[in-house]
């Protein structure tokens, strides 16, 4: 099935005729990344392409459909419903699989889910009927995979509730990780505003050696850029050495490229694409991509020059890289294999393997999954006992059910492995881990992306490391994360010194994929009357209430809420685990705002002053004691801060609570976005050494907002307890749109006022 076919024709064609301007006002050769976002530009900006600044000038795109996972599609569609439209104005799909929790495996965990999220199950599917939207029940699978199998496309832009929609990249589309607030504007017909990326080429030589995945190629890069090197950057893969990287390895390198900032990765065109949209059932997409050739590749004068034509240059020969493995909690902390367990022994991280888990929205592809079962099926014939837990997520319906009929899950089942529901699980935290020994460091090793503190089982002691599916198989069986599979034998049920061998498997099936039906409820115009209740009384829903708009004044005596230190991402801002099931209601989420962060003050995590009283509680509860009290708040904070999930409640959750800024030393993209959406101010410390200055019981002002303009810096004023002050300059990053969002309270009261007029 071809999902939304005339939409692609219509992206060609609108492409085709934007480019003869493009070219007129350019009069240079383009990067693919050019072509894909000049195409999508506002005609407005058409005119205007030739004088762009990538890092530099916001633009106005209109990308081609919407996707939105349950856990954010609930506040997505919340605010979708007050923006006053009928129906969606772009092809968009809701998501279902973040709210079930691994726990016994595949059946049990789905049915416990089905009963557990009913209410927002219905919810999403009644409003997904109302208005136009695809709807994908629980168990089809996994958002980014389900958007590989069925509507990535070369040339194409999508956006989507969640930071690994960068994951389409793999199939050469221009895929972002979004807000809900961006979502609400493009399903709204409205134009997408981004920040014109610079690009970053990143050119691969040679071929993988045997043991070496594409995982690896993230996993070196991560070490090189760090988790914010690729922020406002869009990496652009060239060179020799793509040709020899499948499709869906492709997309799990650009899935990755969230763990480094990056806006999104993309690689053009080639035969590995061909070869997968042929296989799932989209020949006739195939076809009009390669009648559009030019347009899914970059020019071959920027190839051959590159250097001329990307901001900066990365390149990794395949032939000389190692496996690695990154960690623990950070996704940039790189280490080749080969100095690995050194490295480990060294830090004292816990040697003994407790869990490998494989699979997820980066690595559940047909080929990784026979690469793993490659090896268990040589543990099982070299008669070795598996020594760590081993639990597997299959990315889709359609996977799941190949690798059944191949025998795939038969081989993890051999080992003890468990096979879990198609689904994120322990990725994002969902995962009802049997532990029991909490207080104990331990060691466990995924195919996942992220490995934060606390984000795949909630406990701090847990050391979460990322390697490529075939590595944490190998670990898993060895029960060490300092075995070497390339140089290391291990002793067998008999005492035999036995070793395992390069992982084998295939992109492509034999018998090709199981097409199967996955839960998939079309959108349908006849649906359009249905009525959307929701109980005032639910714990998992409600109703929003439009934010105040700007009272036109300066923010003076803001509260200090937590000067936050060190890391802050957007779990540390608004965790995930058992805190997903709140996403649709507002008010009970906001209770755990801020929980993670580390007070500078203190060093303890949720335990700040409140400055009314002397006394230490809960971020959330000071937070409510200030708002009682007609009282508005600020956060500080220093690096990157909002990295990881395209999370929108960790922007919506302060607002609520009464924190009018975010003054920062400097901000993740999305989540930068998402502040700026919800009407909250984000600032950064124009010296950053200014944040040293900002003590415990301190109030600021921010001055100069009656005149708040584009490009022009705001004063911070700090009151301190002891009656004296310090006055410094923060800069902000907002245009007049974004200004007018803020003066309206919120992108969405903006929408909402123009959807009236």
């Amino acid at each position: 099935m071809i999902h939304d076919f005339e939409t692609i024709q219509q992206t060609f064609a609108t492409a085709t005729a934007n480019m003869e301007l493009i070219r007129s006002y350019t009069k240079r050769p383009l990067t693919l990344t050019e072509k894909i976002l000049f195409t999508h530009l506002d005609k407005a900006e058409l005119k205007q392409v030739d004088t762009i600044q990538r890092g530099k000038d916001y633009c106005n795109f209109y990308p081609d459909r919407v996707a939105m996972q349950d856990a954010t599609a609930q506040m997505a569609l919340l605010q979708f419903m007050n923006a006053g439209k009928k129906r969606v104005a772009v092809p968009s799909s809701v998501h279902c699989d973040h709210l079930i929790i691994a726990e016994q495996g595949e059946h049990s965990d789905l049915a416990t889910a089905n009963n557990t999220n009913a209410e927002v199950y219905n919810f999403l599917s009644s409003v997904s009927q109302k208005y136009g939207i695809g709807f994908w029940k629980p168990g089809s699978g996994i958002i980014h995979q389900i958007i590989l199998e069925n509507y990535a496309y070369p040339g194409g832009m999508i956006i989507g509730t969640d930071s690994h929609t960068v994951n389409g990249g793999g199939l050469g589309m221009i895929s972002i990780g979004v807000g809900g607030a961006d979502a609400c504007d493009v399903m709204s017909g409205m134009a997408w505003e981004l920040k014109m990326p610079k690009i970053i080429g990143v050119k691969l030589t040679g071929t993988c050696n045997p043991w070496v995945a594409p995982k690896d190629i993230i996993l070196k890069l991560a070490g090189i850029l760090t988790v914010k090197g690729a922020t406002n950057a869009v990496l652009e893969y060239f060179g020799e050495g793509t040709a020899s990287l499948s499709c869906t390895g492709k997309a799990t390198i650009c899935n990755m490229g969230a763990e480094v900032g990056a806006t999104t990765s993309i690689f053009a065109y080639d035969a590995s694409m061909k070869q997968y949209l042929e296989h799932t059932g989209r020949a006739a997409v195939a076809q009009l991509v390669e009648q559009h050739a030019s347009l899914v590749k970059a020019d071959d004068q920027v190839i051959e020059n590159p250097e001329l034509y990307y901001d900066s240059i990365i390149e990794i020969n395949l032939s000389e890289l190692e496996p690695h493995i990154n960690g623990p909690f950070t996704p940039d902390l790189a280490t080749p294999i080969s100095k690995f367990g050194e490295l480990a022994r060294t830090e004292k991280w816990p040697l003994e393997l407790k869990v490998g888990l494989i699979g997820s929205c980066t690595n559940s592809s047909y080929e990784d999954l026979t690469k793993a079962a490659s090896l268990a099926r040589q543990a099982l014939d070299l008669d070795l006992e598996i020594k760590s837990e081993f639990l597997v997520s299959p990315g889709s319906v359609m996977i799941k059910k190949t690798a059944k009929r191949d025998g795939l899950i038969t081989d993890f089942e051999n080992i003890g492995g468990v096979v879990l529901a198609n689904a994120c699980g322990p990725c994002i935290g969902q995962w009802n881990r049997e532990n029991p020994e909490p207080e104990q460091k331990n060691s466990i090793i995924t195919s996942f992306n992220r490995n934060f503190a606390k984000r795949a089982d909630g406990n701090p002691n847990t050391y979460s490391f990322v390697a490529s599916p075939e590595i944490v198989t190998a670990l898993t069986i060895a029960g060490r994360i300092d075995f070497n599979p390339l140089t290391e034998s291990l002793i067998n049920k008999h005492g035999k010194h036995v070793t395992l061998q390069a992982p084998v498997g295939d992109v492509i099936p034999a018998k090709g994929f199981e097409m199967v039906d996955a839960g998939f409820i079309a959108p349908d115009q006849a649906n359009s009357s249905i009525e959307i209740s929701i109980n005032p009384q639910s714990e998992r829903l409600q109703k929003l209430e439009p934010f105040e708009p700007w009272n036109g004044k300066d923010f003076t005596n803001l509260q200090l809420l937590i000067k936050a230190q060190g890391k802050c991402t957007t779990d540390h801002i608004s965790m995930a685990g058992p805190w997903l099931r709140y996403r649709g209601h507002l008010e009970n989420i906001s209770d755990n705002l801020l929980m993670g962060a580390v007070n500078a003050y203190n060093g303890e995590t949720n335990k700040v002053c409140n400055s009314l009283t002397g006394l230490y509680d809960k971020v959330s509860s000071v937070a409510k004691a200030y708002k009682a009290q007609g009282l508005s708040s600020i956060v500080v904070a220093e690096d990157n801060y909002g990295e990881g999930s395209s999370r929108e409640h960790a922007a919506m959750e302060p607002r609520f609570l009464g924190v009018q800024v975010i003054l920062a030393k400097s901000f993740a993209r999305i989540h930068e976005t998402n502040l700026k959406k919800q009407g909250m101010l984000a600032l950064t410390f124009v010296n950053p050494s200014d944040y040293d200055l900002i003590l415990e019981g301190d109030t600021i002002s921010i001055l100069g907002l009656e005149s708040f303009t584009e490009g022009v810096n705001l004063q911070v004023q700090v009151s301190h307890t002891n009656g004296t002050n310090h006055t410094f300059e923060a800069k902000h990053t907002y245009n007049d749109v974004q200004i007018a969002w803020f003066k309206a309270g919120s992108a969405l009261n903006l929408i909402a006022i123009e959807s009236k007029q």
